[in-house]
């Protein structure tokens, strides 16, 4: 698959594509052009689709394949692979559905670094727990490389993310089913903004993943082998909004739609403000105020156990926001 020649050449309904093959290969033309438009994805759109990134066609198709056989089985083998109460896992590792009183209509498997010992993941078909495996170690490598790309797009230090960002034991991986729409209602997962550093999907070919920017809703439509990455809340905390987090949904079609998704995350005791290169180092006011991640990750949570009747009491990263007007 071929990157687009320039940004410009993207038309305004689709998100981005970038082709990452340029930092596998001694190809400095190619990797600067692709962190431009890496750049202007993050400042825009905060939604691009990598391809030629290093992770198989094949092992995401295994991996989309197995998690449909398993979405499958009977509910009551499904709860065998519950979250254990009690775990010292960041998240609750392994199968949940969405509460019958959520908006969202998907089901769940949840998963860290098999070195963590958190998993909860069936043993036949034995396979599938080493393909899980492999795809958390390929969208962890595809992770570091993307991270080391904003730092050069936000002109930061060299490494700075690296050492900032080093504690890898928080990143998880959800292989997901979303039920098909009914006569009444449609909507998969509600419109929101991920609240990490960068998140990493792909999916089968239903569909109905979608972006929103400038009041539109883009479709980010499945295209074989390519990973659609977005910005999280956290990158745009630390670059002072000029890299943009964006709100987006998935819309559920007539059949089941199954997709993974890799979190890209943070250490929970980090503590994120915008850092001073894009404040007090340009001469900007900070439009966040700081605060610890884990306990923004808490709010965000309850969200989700607690879905408020507003939809304007869900609390995301505008609760940090400094008033202009302070």
């Amino acid at each position: 698959m071929k990157m687009a020649s320039s940004m410009a050449s993207e038309p305004s309904t689709t998100i981005p594509t970038v082709d990452l093959s340029p930092f596998f290969h001694e190809d400095e033309a190619g990797r600067k052009q692709a962190t431009e438009i890496i750049h202007h994805a993050c400042q825009t759109y905060g939604f691009f689709r990598i391809v030629n990134h290093g992770m198989s066609t094949e092992l995401m198709a295994q991996a989309i394949k197995l998690s449909k056989a398993f979405f499958e089985l009977p509910e009551e083998e499904k709860l065998k692979f519950r979250p254990i109460v009690g775990s010292e896992a960041p998240l609750p590792a392994g199968y949940s559905r969405q509460p019958d009183h959520s908006p969202d209509k998907n089901e769940y498997l949840l998963m860290f670094s098999s070195e963590l010992g958190f998993n909860l993941l069936p043993a036949d078909p034995p396979e599938f727990r080493s393909v899980l495996d492999e795809c958390f170690t390929q969208l962890a490598r595809i992770g570091l490389l993307v991270e080391e790309i904003l730092n050069e797009c936000m002109g930061l230090p060299p490494n700075f993310f690296k050492e900032y960002n080093k504690d890898r034991r928080t990143d998880f991986m959800a292989a997901l089913r979303y039920f098909p729409a009914t006569g009444v209602e449609n909507n998969g997962l509600s419109e929101h903004q991920d609240g990490n550093c960068l998140t990493f999907v792909f999916q089968d070919d239903v569909g109905g993943l979608e972006v929103l920017k400038d009041g539109e809703w883009i479709s980010a439509d499945p295209q074989e082998g390519s990973i659609i990455v977005n910005v999280g809340d956290i990158i745009q905390v630390l670059s002072n909004n000029k890299f943009h987090s964006a709100m987006h949904r998935v819309v559920r079609r007539g059949r089941h739609r199954h997709s993974f998704a890799f979190f890209f995350n943070i250490d929970g005791e980090k503590w994120i403000e915008p850092l001073p290169q894009f404040t007090s180092k340009i001469g900007e006011a900070p439009s966040y105020r700081g605060f610890r991640y884990k306990e923004y990750l808490q709010l965000r949570l309850r969200n989700k156990t607690h879905p408020p009747s507003r939809p304007e009491d869900v609390i995301h990263i505008s609760h940090y926001a400094i008033s202009p007007c302070k």
